[in-house]
């Protein structure tokens, strides 16, 4: 494993980071294939043997099941000291009034929620899920910065938004004095580069490390283009998110295929290495099989040239923005 310090903080993260939205109760979430807590427990006890000491889940996710999942195993198997531990908020936890934004009600409630599912003193790093329009944005930092100051949380991300919503909440932290944020957690693949044009520009320049999720491309880029598996045909969300560029997407997922026949490694391998050398410092991987790590270890062994990343790169066409709310 290699790790990398997170942005311009002191906090020493491994460059994979296991994501948490594929852990959890089927029966309270979106996706049907989440893993319960005994398959929740191999993989996460895999990454820990391998290095990975980044994990990062959301209380929305399978209504804060992963959170109890994953929490229970690394209080179990992890020196505290050693993971980072990261979670989100905005998401809808509850119908009715103030069951889900960033008001301050709602992300110290939820907060406190989360520490006691992850059975956990703080959180290490936590990020807004989204942008809330419904909420002046000053509430929201007041309120974050209010939780680093009271110890329930160490560090503060956000993902994706429109690179003005960023800066507009960089620029009230830095006005008042408050906790700025460290992380952005965007949705970013060799299929969906929109965020190169503002975003990822304007984060490079305020030091703001970069961890993007769906660096697989919900799959499309490492399996046969036509191969069907459970999650291709029922994961709604990644249906929305590349089925109207297919035909875009198909040549460019051709190439990984072709260039990691021709380096003699896997097509998960030329994904992640392409995103390192594009500056990220942890893909977020979404993991069902423990062996799929060994795979997406395999990568750090593997070296693109500048002639290769334009070969993979070239054939990208302008994508409609999906993922910022």
């Amino acid at each position: 494993m290699e790790y990398s310090k997170l942005g311009n903080t002191g906090l020493e993260v491994s460059k994979i980071c296991l994501g948490g939205m594929s852990f959890g109760d089927p029966s309270k979430w979106i996706h049907s294939w989440v893993l319960d807590q005994a398959e929740t427990k191999t993989i996460l006890r895999k990454a820990l043997d391998v290095g990975i000491n980044f994990f990062d889940t959301a209380n929305v996710y399978s209504l804060g099941t992963s959170e109890e999942y994953m929490g229970k195993v690394l209080k179990q198997s992890a020196r505290r000291d050693e993971i980072v531990l990261a979670t989100k908020v905005h998401g809808q936890m509850f119908e009715g009034p103030n069951g889900g934004g960033l008001s301050r009600k709602h992300i110290i409630s939820q907060v406190d929620q989360s520490l006691q599912r992850l059975g956990m003193d703080y959180i290490d790093l936590l990020y807004i899920h989204r942008w809330d329009d419904q909420t002046p944005i000053e509430e929201t930092m007041s309120a974050l910065n209010d939780l680093v100051r009271q110890g329930k949380v160490l560090y503060l991300g956000a993902s994706s938004m429109h690179a003005w919503q960023f800066q507009k909440a960089q620029y009230v932290a830095d006005k008042h004095g408050w906790t700025p944020f460290s992380v952005m957690q965007n949705h970013y693949n060799l299929l969906y580069r929109e965020e190169e044009r503002e975003m990822i520009p304007l984060c490079q320049d305020m030091g703001v490390g970069l961890v993007p999720y769906s660096p697989l491309a919900a799959g499309r880029l490492v399996r046969d283009w036509n191969a069907q598996t459970e999650r291709s045909q029922s994961d709604k969300v990644a249906q929305m998110k590349y089925d109207r560029t297919q035909t875009e997407d198909q040549k460019i997922a051709e190439r990984v295929a072709d260039l990691a026949e021709k380096k003699g490694c896997s097509r998960a391998q030329i994904a992640l290495a392409w995103l390192w050398k594009k500056g990220v410092v942890a893909p977020i991987v979404g993991v069902t099989k423990a062996h799929y790590l060994d795979d997406y270890l395999g990568a750090f062994d593997v070296s693109l040239s500048d002639e290769e990343m334009s070969y993979l790169e070239e054939l990208y066409l302008p994508h409609p923005i999906v993922g910022h709310s």
